[in-house]
């Protein structure tokens, strides 16, 4: 990137039509406001006396700027300085969106046009509040992300913090980073009582955060959800309102006892761990990759495509099995891609022969993995269902490296295991046979390397009900070799 300034009109016009001719997707961006893509078509370059201007246009706009200088240059993106009314400057860019730089330089200018949006929608909804801050600027050193903007509202001595999800956002991640803005912005307007969290969601999008707030401490904080439709009409969400969960139990069905023949050699092979599922199959792994798995008397073999297994294919399975075992030990090659792959699955098989260690009043089985489903697809976690000598179920949520999502993670799973609690279903569908599961909500029980935790995990934590009993296990570094606890801590407490 040359950043020399270029101010000769006839060198700008130059390097202007250089950088179209052999841009592959060129596109107009002015901060603020939409991007342009250009073609052949809609848009012209033009000296007009002692001005070069340069106009683009499509259905719904159409610019015309005066071009003052060259301020960067390059094969993705051209700096120019345009000239406003009463003689502003201001600044343009010619993108590459075919470049990488481009494209990054495009997403940046779409959290600045949805910031503008952002602002509007305050100002509908507080219009006698001062907007004293937005943002969409990321801030590592607070967990901020540029991904949402974010908002300050004051009146007198009261506030609000705002965030708001864009329409191709992560709605699921939103209220992470609005617990976060909200805490810091407490911790640093100490003249002020920050009163509560208003969050802004695509409409149809809200529901999975509307069900989060219902188990957040509502005495510590005041929840506003708004939704808004692309023509920037909003409506006021009632949290109480959305009752449905994403979630179902299937009944229980237990596997076949022993492993027929001729798979029980594969069974028995050294670091193989075969681990019974609720749906009638036995899931045969080495530390938490499933390679091969048993319906009935039938397996089905292959770490991707499965393929159902013949006798004549039983040492290309053992094969298989012992490739992963020697991978997948501790002290082995750490750049080895099934070393490094799935670590929560490797911590899952973990905590399952270990279950004891992570909470001396669990039992060992049955242990239930992923249940009930979510029907939303995949996680960013792992979940365990376990349950202790008074019967009492135990949400056990593993992560194995830091993630600021994992208390609302985890939260969402322990509202469908209660759900289904209380409804009497786990029984009634075959769980945990033989035993009196207690009424009482279930305990969470968060697990990671506790140098893995989040700085904001304890953040997100103190805005947790006051009836959710959670408990966070902190584990030695070296967990693969086996668990060791370094510490354990209630709800919010910050280590010593």
């Amino acid at each position: 990137m040359k950043t020399a300034v270029t101010r000769d009109l006839g060198q700008i016009r130059v390097q202007i039509e250089e950088f179209l001719k052999n841009a592959r997707e060129p596109a107009l961006l002015e901060p603020g406001e939409e991007l342009l893509p250009l073609s052949g078509e809609n848009y012209s370059l033009e000296m007009r006396g002692s001005r070069l201007t340069l106009q683009a246009w499509d259905r719904t706009r159409n610019w015309s700027r005066r071009l003052t200088a060259i301020t960067e240059s390059g094969n993705a993106r051209l700096a120019m300085t345009v000239e406003h009314f009463a003689r502003r400057e201001g600044q343009m860019f010619l993108l590459d969106l075919g470049r990488r730089s481009g494209v990054e330089l495009s997403k940046r200018t779409g959290r600045l046009v949805f910031r503008e949006r952002f602002r509007l929608f305050l100002r509908r909804q507080f219009p006698e509040w001062t907007l004293a801050e937005v943002s969409a600027e990321a801030d590592l050193e607070h967990s901020l992300s540029p991904a949402f903007p974010r908002a300050y509202l004051k009146h007198g001595q009261h506030g609000w913090a705002a965030i708001a999800c864009p329409p191709d956002g992560d709605a699921s991640a939103v209220l992470t980073f609005g617990l976060i803005w909200l805490a810091y912005l407490r911790a640093r307007e100490r003249r002020v009582a920050l009163e509560g969290l208003a969050v802004y969601f695509p409409a149809g999008q809200e529901r999975g955060a509307a069900l989060r707030v219902l188990c957040l401490d509502a005495r510590s904080v005041r929840f506003e959800l708004f939704t808004y439709t692309p023509q920037d009409d909003m409506v006021r969400a009632e949290p109480r309102d959305y009752g449905n969960l994403d979630t179902r139990l299937e009944p229980c069905r237990r596997p076949a006892p022993n492993i027929a023949e001729p798979w029980q050699e594969i069974g028995d092979l050294p670091g193989v761990e075969r681990i019974s599922q609720q749906d009638g199959r036995t899931s045969l792994r080495v530390r938490g990759i499933e390679f091969a798995e048993l319906r009935g008397a039938d397996l089905f073999f292959g770490l991707g495509e499965r393929r159902p297994a013949r006798a004549q294919h039983a040492p290309e399975i053992a094969r298989l099995a012992g490739e992963l075992d020697r991978a997948r030990q501790p002290g082995a090659d750490t750049a080895h891609p099934l070393y490094r792959q799935y670590p929560e699955a490797w911590l899952e098989s973990q905590a399952r022969a270990q279950i004891e260690t992570l909470d001396a009043t669990l039992c060992r089985s049955p242990i239930y993995g992923q249940v009930p489903a979510f029907v939303a697809g995949e996680r960013g976690v792992l979940d365990l269902l376990a349950v202790d000598r008074t019967g009492r179920l135990t949400v056990v949520e593993l992560k194995a490296s830091a993630d600021p999502h994992l208390p609302l993670q985890a939260l969402d799973y322990w509202v469908r295991v209660k759900w289904h609690l209380d409804r009497g279903e786990f029984s009634a569908n075959g769980y945990f046979p033989g035993m009196e599961l207690r009424a009482d909500p279930p305990r969470l029980l968060l697990v990671s390397p506790s140098l893995e935790y989040h700085p904001t995990t304890e953040t997100i934590l103190g805005y947790f009900a006051p009836g959710i009993e959670v408990e966070r296990v902190g584990l030695a570094v070296e967990w693969r070799r086996g668990l060791h606890v370094m510490f354990r801590l209630n709800g919010a407490q910050r280590p010593q």
